[in-house]
């Protein structure tokens, strides 16, 4: 199975100055655990520095789009503004009907919050048919070079903070 990513970007960013929060689900933990990972190591060979890199959990994908809301609202409160979210979670399709819901649903909230936080909110949410293809998709491979999706995410949270943000 071939899995690939972004790819190239399109000119050099620098995100040196940028606040990026990842909010995680804890559901599939070893898969989550890859893709924050690779999203922390892509940030940060764009420049973004390690104490500007804000992380918090959720119970599970679900949970994402409010943790997402009260989170910048809450890193707001404080008086730090947040440059781009990453949320992260993974679902993987069983034998009911539990996966179609969950995924249409966190779909369409994480897609609305960029609108109403005014933050890029970059999709950041695997929704896979095997657990297989989640590991592959997580750079997890058995021995196999795999492309890990978090460092894609990591990737668009720089660009489109850097494109089209505040800095």
């Amino acid at each position: 199975m071939a899995v690939k990513g972004l790819g190239q970007l399109d000119q050099v960013y620098d995100g040196s100055n940028l606040r990026i929060g990842i909010v995680y689900a804890r559901w599939n933990r070893t898969i989550i655990d890859a893709l924050v990972e690779g999203a922390i190591k892509r940030l940060q060979s764009l420049g973004v520095k390690e104490e500007n890199i804000i992380l918090e959990s959720v119970p599970g994908s679900f949970e994402l789009p409010w943790g997402v809301e009260r989170f910048v609202q809450k890193e707001f409160e404080k008086g730090h503004r947040l440059d781009a979210v990453i949320p992260i979670g993974v679902l993987i399709k069983g034998s009911t009907m539990h996966f179609e819901y969950i995924s249409d649903s966190t779909t369409n909230a994480i897609m609305s919050l960029s609108s109403k936080l005014n933050t890029p909110v970059i999709f950041g949410l695997l929704t896979c048919l095997t657990e297989e293809q989640a590991l592959a998709r997580a750079g997890i491979d058995e021995g196999k070079t795999m492309h890990n999706h978090g460092e894609d995410w990591g990737a668009a949270a720089v660009e489109m903070a850097v494109k089209f943000g505040y800095n």
